[in-house]
């Protein structure tokens, strides 16, 4: 592990608390990875900064405390006598920060650790709080931290604007390469919004760097992504929502295995290893989801075991791993059909692929070439 020391952007914004917020309200959009080197809680140390005035604080999905599990609405709360106000509540209009909710505020400040993957949704969190400022004439400060599956590596179809949706709002590769405080950048240009907008960047990240290499302590931004190594795998685990498979909610490692009670876990890794897919074993296994799918029921399927994570392509992998799935048992498989993320009449998968091109190439039983992603 490298001794480089990486600063996330929060730390210059405290040293430089005064000069940036001194006599402004300010609003805090965070959540329980909103933390400094020291482990110390940004919320709190805004609430206690004597040059800081903190009158409101905003959830994303999960919720501040990051409490609540996937796509369960979250409320109104209070925190340290600081209001909460909920971006993931019961409909897509609870996205997006209402003018009443902003006009407290002269700037709103956004702390959220992203972890490189397309679908995961606090980077549109952060751009509907972006395009609703702009509208209403406030401040943005993002505190930009590093991307943990390093700056490098892109992969993954670049979304196709008919299936945009909260897991892929604007065009971008599934295994995007960016920081938050890039894409902030990024689409305030792109979508004409011209907030006034800064960026606090990342001092001494370079962009090779995974998150282990930083030196910065890892906090779970969401329930569902205990470790880095969930969120390495995360870019292909995330695919396994999208069908009647479970992707490991309810386990202790959530999207890095996958199986259903219907599954013949040695056979499926079998084929799978048979592929020789870069930088990955796939290992045969039992489990009991306490909840989410297939809840106390035994499930065979899969434990995917990164062996090389520079030379693995998560989502490629995945997409094999799905697809042979489906393969061994095609009258029990099936695509998730129920509503997904305020969506109804497009499927999970295709939201989350952001086309329609690779499932139809699945049904179609087209021969892969360990190119899926392309």
């Amino acid at each position: 592990m490298t001794t480089t020391t990486v600063q996330p952007g929060c730390i210059e914004l405290l040293d430089r608390a005064a000069e940036l917020l001194g006599g402004a309200r300010v609003g805090l959009l965070a959540h329980q990875a909103s933390i400094l080197p020291d482990l110390s809680y940004l919320p709190d140390r805004l609430l206690d900064h004597p040059a800081v005035r903190l009158v409101a604080l905003f959830g994303p999905e999960h919720g501040l405390a990051g409490a609540a599990q996937d796509q369960v609405g979250v409320g109104r709360s209070v925190y340290r006598g600081a209001p909460v106000c909920s971006l993931y509540g019961k409909t897509e209009a609870d996205l997006q920060p209402t003018p009443e909710s902003l006009a407290g505020i002269d700037t709103l400040v956004v702390d959220l650790q992203d972890v490189g993957a397309r679908y995961y949704t606090f980077i549109y969190t952060m751009a509907y709080c972006l395009e609703a400022c702009a509208a209403a004439g406030k401040r943005v400060i993002v505190c930009d931290r590093p991307n943990p599956l390093n700056g490098v590596a892109v992969e993954g179809p670049v979304l196709e604007p008919a299936f945009a949706s909260f897991v892929g709002r604007f065009p971008l590769p599934v295994r995007h390469g960016k920081t938050i405080g890039e894409l902030a950048r990024q689409w305030n240009r792109e979508q004409g919004w011209n907030a006034e907008l800064l960026v606090l960047p990342c001092s001494g990240w370079d962009r090779r760097m995974w998150f282990d290499e930083t030196g910065l302590p890892w906090a779970p931004p969401s329930p569902n992504m205990p470790t880095l190594d969930t969120a390495t795998v995360y870019p292909g685990g995330c695919l396994v929502e999208g069908t009647n498979l479970s992707e490991g909610r309810g386990t202790t490692r959530p999207f890095e295995i996958a199986g259903a009670p219907w599954l013949d876990g040695r056979a499926l890794a079998a084929e799978l290893n048979a592929l020789a897919l870069p930088g990955v074993h796939f290992r045969p296994i039992s489990f009991v989801p306490t909840f989410h799918k297939f809840a106390a029921r035994t499930c065979e399927g899969v434990f995917v075991h990164v062996v090389d994570r520079d030379a693995f392509r998560p989502f490629d992998a995945y997409l094999h791993l799905i697809a042979a799935a489906r393969r061994q048992s095609r009258r029990d498989f099936a695509w998730r059909t129920e509503p997904y993320e305020f969506v109804s009449d497009r499927l999970a998968f295709d939201l989350l692929c952001g086309t329609d091109r690779i499932r139809r190439e699945i049904e179609a039983a087209t021969a892969f070439k360990n190119d899926l992603s392309d």
